[in-house]
């Protein structure tokens, strides 16, 4: 038996349901990047075509438009090495994104930063690397 709750328009929502609302991530900083206005949520496991996923979304803004360089999300889930996705130069794009393990039922953990690209000669710079549990 699933637990539920009494939302605001009267009716009730399971346990899982409560889970997977959208959460706020705290915007993302970092020389030259920025991800604002984001939010994730872990997608049910069962049934949903989501596949459990970490999902999430927001605006990734170059906010340097005269270095020349890109920006880029990076987002990790458990098991797996960090998966990159990216922006565009002198522009803010929209990002809505489910990463996962296709092996598994669901994600339990995500990590996820924001980044400027520097080139191949110098390191990137990233913000603060922020941890979500499901």
């Amino acid at each position: 038996m699933g637990t539920a709750f009494a939302t605001a328009s009267g009716g009730t929502t399971s346990a899982a349901e409560a889970r997977a609302a959208w959460k706020g991530i705290p915007t993302l900083n970092s020389g030259g990047v920025q991800f604002k206005d984001a939010k994730y949520k872990f997608e049910p496991a069962h049934p949903n075509p989501n596949k459990g996923a970490f999902h999430w979304k927001g605006n990734l803004r170059d906010a340097d438009h005269g270095d020349g360089h890109n920006v880029y999300v990076q987002v990790r889930v458990e098991g797996y090495d960090w998966s990159r996705f990216n922006g565009k130069q002198k522009k803010t794009v929209w990002l809505d994104k489910l990463s996962y393990d296709g092996a598994a039922l669901h994600t339990d953990d995500a990590w996820i930063r924001a980044c400027r690209d520097r080139g191949s000669l110098r390191p990137d710079n990233c913000s603060v690397t922020k941890a979500y549990h499901r």
